[in-house]
């Protein structure tokens, strides 16, 4: 197959603007904050800024869009993508749409500070929306403006970039563009404002669509209108289906469930923390979206969340992550509901996610510990008694599940293994040594037996192990004080760590001797350090 030319204009975009085109209007063409009736989107226009500056973009997502280097190393690139010039096509709007933010329903939320320019078809026939997030006021911006700093778009360029190549689904991001003027944020809302750097993000998408598309007119009772956004959804994003009908709906919302059900279980096997899975944060194509207040589980606390507005309940925490996921879900079936009119086939829709979610974490944990299948009379206390351990002490999640694979098992009989010598492997992912005492290695041991038991039992060599482990435990995530080393420089203009950032967490599965340090626990200065430890929503 002869590779298809690349775009040496940005001129040249496709545009299938099929969202604006197909759904209604706001009517009101002046961009100020106010509740938006009858409508799914506003057209507005990105703000200008002075001195726009390409500082990263991701090059697998410019070749998705079929973009030539010549094109992501030119002004016009940073001009466009910053909001200063609208290409041929692109026709800039802001969705509307509300949530529950918390558990509590919020009314209208709406795109406050994303401007979608519209969809691109590439030379794949495949469907890319561009959104840029940090381009100023729309009519959802509330009490906001509707920018962005560089603090918080390069938490959102690098995550992006790395939940993909981790294989989780979700968003990518095109462009980092810094505008070369100053935000005014209060970073924990504490009454410390000061002024940042601002920057825009290009985000890339099959659909930014959210359960808030749903939720705002059902709230409403638009009917009409959420008939008619269901309808446009099922038709341009889910056309497998079939023709929009009472049955199509309740297929759609099943594979809503499943796909939910996938990205959850991606969550849980890297450790990744979303921090705010408000409704109007979940997408619709199961994809993960919005990264703010994210964290990677350095220490194995399941009640752990970065986000410091939910330090009080930790609704958000780690090991909620289903729960809310599943009470989302919930959500969006009760908005869908005007346009089936019955409860029991979205209930039995709905129970799809507790039935994927099961089978597929059995399935990922039996991966992350290199069996080849699960079996629920032998591995259900397997894995209860690996995470009771993992509770126990103070243990890096990556680095313990990544070394697991090199502790030698898969012998006879360990009754003669020095125990020092087996678990050796294991000493880097320990935060505080002295918590291993002889209870708690006893303890490891006997667990590591039964695992080797269950190694012995299923035939699994060492190196076929290893293997497997090493394909779904990541060697390199993103460390928040990792992003945050990347912050501290780039607020001085120094972006070369973000570059080095982005190209280490493109390979997170292979070992990159040359980054080993990247590797390694959190430094003990990042315990307790803003942006490393506590993060809020402008994060």
């Amino acid at each position: 197959m002869n590779p298809q030319p690349k775009l040496n204009s940005l001129d040249n975009l496709i545009f299938d603007n099929r969202f604006v085109n197909e759904l209604p209007e706001d009517q009101e063409t002046r961009n100020y904050p106010r509740q938006v009736l009858s409508a799914c989107y506003s057209r507005v226009l990105p703000t200008q800024v002075t001195n726009p500056k390409t500082v990263a973009y991701s090059k697998e997502v410019t070749e998705l869009l079929d973009l030539s280097e010549q094109v992501c190393h030119s002004e016009d690139f940073a001009q466009v993508f910053a909001g200063n010039r609208l290409t041929a096509g692109m026709e800039p709007f802001a969705m509307c749409y509300g949530g529950h933010q918390f558990g509590n329903w919020a009314g209208q939320l709406g795109d406050g500070r994303a401007i979608n320019l519209g969809d691109v078809i590439n030379s794949q026939g495949e469907r890319w929306a561009l959104q840029l997030k940090g381009a100023g006021l729309t009519p959802y911006s509330r009490t906001a403006d509707g920018l962005a700093v560089l603090r918080s778009s390069v938490r959102e360029f690098l995550c992006s970039e790395a939940m993909y190549y981790l294989g989780a689904p979700t968003t990518r991001a095109l462009s980092l563009v810094t505008t070369g003027e100053q935000v005014i944020r209060d970073m924990f809302y504490n009454g410390n404002p000061k002024a940042e750097p601002g920057a825009v993000v290009c985000r890339v998408a099959p659909s930014f669509i959210r359960f808030g598309n749903f939720q705002i007119f059902a709230a409403r009772g638009d009917l009409a209108l959420l008939r008619k956004i269901t309808d446009y959804t099922i038709t341009t994003h889910f056309p497998h289906l079939g023709k929009p009908s009472i049955d199509v709906y309740l297929a759609w919302f099943e594979e809503v469930c499943r796909t939910t059900a996938q990205m959850i279980v991606h969550w849980q096997r890297v450790g990744f923390v979303h921090g705010v899975m408000n409704t109007d944060n979940m997408s619709i194509l199961g994809l993960t979206i919005d990264y703010g207040p994210y964290g990677w589980l350095e220490n194995y606390d399941p009640d752990w969340t970065p986000n410091t507005t939910d330090a009080a309940d930790r609704r958000y925490r780690y090991a909620n992550q289903p729960a809310c996921a599943f009470w989302n879900l919930a959500q969006l079936g009760n908005a869908i509901y005007p346009l089936i009119g019955k409860a029991k086939p979205l209930e039995r829709a709905l129970n799809v996610f507790t039935q994927v979610f099961a089978e597929q974490w059995q399935f990922m944990m039996g991966n992350k510990l290199g069996l080849n299948q699960f079996t629920s009379d032998q591995d259900d206390e397997l894995f209860a008694e690996l995470l009771v351990l993992l509770q126990s002490v103070e243990i890096d999640m990556t680095i313990f599940f990544r070394q697991l694979a090199e502790v030698e098992l898969g012998k006879s009989n360990l009754e003669d293994v020095n125990v020092e010598t087996l678990i050796a492997p294991l000493a880097d992912a320990y935060y505080v040594p002295k918590q291993l005492t002889s209870e708690y290695v006893s303890r490891l041991l006997d667990w590591l037996k039964h695992y080797n038991q269950r190694l012995l039992q299923a035939g699994i060599s060492q190196e076929i192990r290893r293997e497997t482990m090493n394909r779904v435990n990541p060697k390199y995530v993103l460390r928040n004080y990792m992003a945050q080393l990347a912050i501290d420089k780039a607020e001085q203009g120094d972006f070369a760590m973000i570059a080095e950032l982005l190209e280490l967490l493109r390979h997170p599965y292979d070992e990159q001797p040359e980054k080993q340090g990247y590797s390694a626990k959190r430094p003990d200065w990042a315990r307790q350090r803003a942006g490393c430890s506590m993060l809020s929503c402008s994060s």
